[in-house]
């Protein structure tokens, strides 16, 4: 998976059907604050956001894909935006217009990516920067952004820990007043546009308090001086771009994203109904109190060395600790440390039932980390947990390859992104933190911790829908299922638990 915003301006004809997306921005937008729209739609809810945070849990790629525009249309002051991963296909493109559109008529945006996964051309960086509406900064600067090779193999040699450093949070924040987060990144295969491996995946989109706590993380991240701004990690760079080039790649972005033979009918559909998704959206959400937690800039102080956890970190044990009667968990990587395990196994002599939802060998997208959770999957269930792993083709697939058919013709793996909790069926988690030490201990996370027992039940009924014989194989003691890939799938699966990974997995 790569990041890079512009891959239209180098390769303009490589987009495909949901680039049709983007004819939303020209045609959609409003001149009526987001405040006063709300206020208009929903008469409590202005109201009701004085004290509690009204959610909505976005189960569905379409769903997610669609609150963020419509938001980005509504917004008339500022968009902030924060993200690990922003690709190179369809989805990325969509936000790099949407964004470019919003900054045309007058609203600040603030972008900051982590530096890790940048695939992006330098001069393509800075094409978006001389926007004056636009900021774009750059977390962590040492692998990618401006790093030569040797650079960058030095600061892996004499910055190990600094350099596995990432910011792995995930924020979309409109206006101040409604912001996302969860496990989506800016990516066809987060939002079910893929055409050969999808995730399942889950957001979550906020009104309220919350939202100035997420306000307020992102202005100490932007703030921190880990990001730095691209004009200055590029600033040895010969071939600068004048604004009257900006301009020209901005029109034929532009120019792309209104031409009709560029979308296929089935997304025109789904364009003719945006109006009615963020209505509806209001209209579901939960009021509750919510916490939105989250790590500062740099996670720890370092002096654990690859360990020393974090707030997210903390937080998120002392929920677990506090449980009665369940734990019901669904990460895509599952590592635990040996303590981590222990705590499981107390919970479970007390009488806890933990349940943890996670991919197989065959689902899974990242194989080093998939094969932490090999060495240990025995204690885990020594542990007392049960353990579940998502299949492939899971038979919830067929729904996704209802609304879009031509996903049928490739078959695409599906596989789980979704980083979510329900602990006693009324404490909801839902974020960014995955069960593993790099999350722990070396990533910057975000989440929200939720009371409700409404939202629980949601919730647990998503989860529990997932771990379903026709969607996941239940791994026991005495079965699991490993065998359903390749022989070489699994002898590289051997080869990779003899690296000496687990502290970065």
């Amino acid at each position: 998976m790569k990041l890079t915003a512009f891959y239209i301006f180098r390769h303009p004809r490589a987009c495909l059907a949901s680039l049709a997306l983007l004819l939303l921005f020209p045609i959609c937008v409003s001149s009526q604050p987001l405040r006063d729209w709300v206020d208009a739609n929903c008469e409590a809810c202005i109201a009701l956001m004085e004290e509690k945070t009204g959610i909505y849990i976005l189960e569905k790629g379409e769903e997610a894909l669609m609150g963020r525009a419509w938001l980005a249309q509504h917004a008339l002051e500022t968009i902030d935006i924060q993200y690990f991963i922003w690709s190179n296909d369809n989805i990325g493109i969509l936000a790099t217009e949407m964004l470019l559109r919003a900054a045309d008529r007058g609203v600040t945006v603030r972008v900051l990516v982590d530096d890790f996964l940048v695939d992006a051309d330098d001069k393509a960086l800075l094409l978006l920067a001389v926007h004056p509406n636009v900021h774009i900064r750059i977390y962590n600067p040492k692998s990618t952004v401006g790093t030569s090779f040797f650079r960058r193999i030095a600061n892996l040699v004499f910055d190990f820990r600094e350099t596995n450093q990432r910011m792995h949070d995930k924020t979309a924040i409109f206006d101040g007043l409604a912001g996302i987060t969860g496990g989506r990144n800016m990516a066809d295969e987060y939002f079910d546009f893929n055409q050969e491996y999808n995730f399942r995946d889950r957001d979550i989109l906020l009104l309220g308090p919350a939202v100035l706590d997420m306000s307020a993380n992102f202005d100490e991240f932007w703030e921190s001086h880990l990001s730095v701004p691209v004009e200055q990690v590029l600033k040895d760079l010969d071939d600068l771009p004048s604004a009257e080039e900006a301009q020209h790649r901005y029109e034929e972005l532009h120019v792309y994203a209104s031409n009709p033979m560029n979308f296929e009918p089935a997304i025109r559909a789904a364009i003719e109904d945006m109006p009615k998704y963020f209505p509806e959206m209001l209209q579901a959400m939960v009021w509750e109190e919510a916490r939105f937690i989250s790590d500062k800039p740099g996670k720890n102080t370092g002096e654990s060395g690859l360990s020393g956890g974090g707030e997210s970190t903390q937080a998120l044990v002392a929920a677990i600790k506090d449980a009665r009667h369940s734990i019901l968990i669904q990460s895509p990587y599952l590592i635990l440390p040996e303590d981590g395990i222990e705590l499981f196994a107390d919970l479970h002599k007390r009488g806890i039932r933990i349940r943890i939802s996670t991919n197989s060998l065959a689902s899974t997208d990242n194989l080093a980390a998939f094969s932490g959770y090999h060495k240990q999957r025995t204690k885990l269930l020594d542990a007392g947990i049960e353990l579940y792993e998502y299949k492939p083709h899971p038979q919830i697939q067929t729904e996704l390859i209802e609304r879009y058919p031509e996903l049928a013709i490739k078959n695409p793996i599906f596989a789980l992104h979704a980083k979510s909790m329900v602990i006693d069926d009324s404490k909801v988690y839902i974020g960014t933190f995955n069960l593993d030490p790099r999350s722990a201990n070396l990533n910057t996370e975000v989440g929200v911790l939720i009371d409700s027992r409404q939202l629980g039940q949601q919730l647990k009924q998503s989860i529990e829908r997932d771990i379903r014989p026709e969607n996941s194989w239940r791994t026991t003691t005495s079965f699991n299922p490993d065998k359903e890939v390749s022989r070489g799938k699994r002898i590289k699966l051997g080869l990779i638990k003899l690296l000496p990974l687990d502290p970065i997995l």
